[in-house]
């Protein structure tokens, strides 16, 4: 257990490193196909399915990885 937060702990702290100094990484993150935005003059509603499901799919596979 103390193994998988540390590298949860590491994962997160890249996560964070690359929002913040490449953005242009993450510019594709809720303008995917399938990907929900309703704006209307009093409220904003945004459901990123698509990009959802593609970082699930990453998250599961590095963790298969890791695993073996």
């Amino acid at each position: 257990m103390p193994r998988l937060l540390i590298i949860i702990g590491f994962l997160c702290i890249a996560i964070g490193l690359i929002w913040s100094y490449a953005p242009w990484m993450l510019n594709w993150f809720g303008k995917l196909p399938g990907d929900i935005n309703i704006k209307s003059e009093r409220s904003r509603v945004f459901i990123p399915i698509t990009s959802m499901i593609i970082i699930s799919v990453v998250v599961s596979v590095l963790i298969n990885l890791f695993r073996k």
